[in-house]
């Protein structure tokens, strides 16, 4: 049973960065710079007979797909949010629309990557052009100049949503206008159906056409069910450190941790239920163009990597997650955060480079510095987004049932 306790006013604790803003976001522009340049050095050196960009680019695909999941994430939160009229939400609600404005750094980010595909993307390669007879029917949709142009709409939909729901959001901390959120409630129904279409079409581009003879039309949830799960383990973190800065440390509480927990604890076993389907289906059907995709991920000691995802994005969490106290306690949860990031960059690892290294797992160095020079751009990004405003939506009408909000 709900114990009842104090309810928290604004006014009583440090709701904006501050000085925290400014060296984060040099912190992480310096970081970004060094990272992604030392990886397309060490990518230059590591080159063999393909040319070092094509190594640069398998790692920048690996790194940009991993963060790109964590906003795509945050949007679909802040839209199912409004969708629903949640109250419980509202004191966390300013962080997820951060995380969601970052579409807008990763809008930029996409740029190196899509001037990278005719090394990355085979299909791409010879001007364009899908190399061979089998895969010429996919030419109309598999092309260059097509590609550029889903991706224009991609952002145009991710970016403009995003942009919207904390331009008006910081709007209504000084209006204090119910017709903001009333407007945010009407149209986030479209914004999920578009979001909904969008993510499981680029998924299909950012990953699956790695092989573009492969197909499933699960793909793209599961892609959505990474990135979500990863999106509320990484808020979890993002709560925590900001209240080991002193900020949102009385109305952010231990009932909003709990239902972190909760949704984390869910996404993990909807993600473990999609990857099992996709598998399931595709071994029953027993189709050469479809195994062939996960004939690759069980040979040459990829079919060990895929046990650790099995343990370790499935039964593990699930098992670490399924009681209340885990939820509850701030250091548990904190470490299931960090573990699920984790996994997903391994699940991520999983899928693209058995494509580029299918004989033996090659860990390369040039990961490592595109994932950080990824991380320092997007940490630059949050502190910027974040910077001088508020993180909490102090002019939201349901503010006070989330300050009040307790689990049954």
């Amino acid at each position: 049973m709900a114990h009842h306790r104090e309810v928290p006013r604004l006014e009583d604790d440090r709701l904006r960065l501050e000085g925290l803003a400014r060296p984060l976001m040099i912190g992480g522009l310096v970081l970004g710079v060094l990272g992604l340049a030392g990886g397309f050095v060490m990518g230059q050196t590591q080159g063999q007979s393909q040319g070092g960009l094509e190594q640069y680019g398998t790692s920048y695909l690996l790194a940009y797909a991993y963060f790109l999941s964590l906003s795509l994430g945050a949007l679909f939160f802040v839209a199912l949010q409004h969708v629903v009229r949640a109250s419980w939400s509202v004191v966390v609600r300013r962080i997820a629309e951060v995380m969601a404005a970052n579409l807008t750094l990763l809008a930029l980010l996409v740029i190196p990557l899509l001037l990278m595909a005719p090394k990355v993307y085979v299909w791409a390669g010879d001007g364009g052009h899908v190399p061979t007879e089998l895969l010429a029917h996919k030419e109309p949709f598999l092309n260059l100049p097509f590609l550029y142009i889903r991706w224009a709409v991609y952002f145009a939909i991710w970016a403009g949503f995003a942009m919207w729901f904390w331009r008006k959001s910081i709007q209504q901390d000084q209006s204090a206008d119910p017709k903001i959120t009333m407007s945010f409630e009407k149209r986030s129904g479209l914004a999920l159906l578009l979001y909904a279409l969008s993510v499981n079409i680029a998924s299909y581009d950012l990953l699956m056409s790695l092989d573009p003879s492969w197909f499933s039309t699960m793909f793209g949830p599961y892609y959505f069910a990474g990135g979500v799960v990863s999106f509320f383990a990484a808020i979890t973190l993002v709560t925590l450190w900001l209240q080991a800065q002193g900020r949102v440390t009385k109305v952010i509480g231990i009932e909003h941790f709990h239902d972190y927990g909760k949704l984390l604890f869910a996404f993990v076993f909807f993600w473990a239920y999609l990857a099992f389907s996709q598998y399931m289906l595709i071994w029953y059907a027993n189709i050469p163009e479809e195994t062939a995709w996960f004939l690759k991920r069980m040979e040459n000691g990829w079919g060990w990597l895929g046990i650790v995802l099995v343990l370790g994005h499935w039964l593990l969490p699930f098992a670490g997650l399924i009681s209340r106290w885990a939820k509850r306690n701030r250091f548990a949860l904190g470490f299931w955060a960090v573990w699920v990031l984790v996994m997903h960059w391994v699940d991520l690892y999983w899928i693209v480079m058995p494509e580029f290294s299918p004989t033996s797992i090659a860990p390369s160095i040039v990961d490592f510095f595109c994932f950080v020079g990824m991380a320092g751009f997007y940490v630059a990004g949050l502190a910027f987004f974040a910077g001088g405003r508020s993180l909490v939506p102090a002019g939201d009408p349901r503010l006070d049932e989330s300050l009040a909000f307790e689990n049954a």
